[in-house]
């Protein structure tokens, strides 16, 4: 079996398989978003993007950058690179929206 899965993805050692298998499992990891957003959108009747796309995005993002810099892609890496970037900014505009949703309502309670 090992020689047959060695063959399959033109690897040479168990070492290079795992990270093959973690490739995978980033880009699984990170096509889920699309299936996530279409099922919210769906639930929604309209188009929506919930929080857990960009955390699958973030997480899925980063498996494969650690992948690309491994392979020494350069075209990969810039690409993943610049889109955690991207992810993680959405969620951190996300959790301050919601921090000043929840300060409005404290406020609106707390006052006389």
């Amino acid at each position: 079996m090992q020689e047959w899965l060695f063959e399959l993805f033109n690897l040479d050692n168990w070492f290079e398989f795992w990270w093959v298998a973690l490739g995978f499992l980033a880009q699984a990891i990170f096509a889920s978003r699309f299936i996530v957003q279409w099922i919210a959108s769906e639930r929604a009747g309209r188009s929506h993007v919930p929080i857990s796309f960009w955390y699958l995005s973030i997480s899925g993002g980063i498996l494969m950058l650690a992948y690309a810099l491994y392979r020494q892609d350069p075209v990969f890496i810039l690409g993943q690179s610049t889109g955690v970037i991207v992810y993680a900014r959405n969620l951190m505009l996300i959790h301050r929206a919601k921090k000043k949703e929840a300060d409005a309502v404290h406020g609106a309670r707390d006052e006389p």
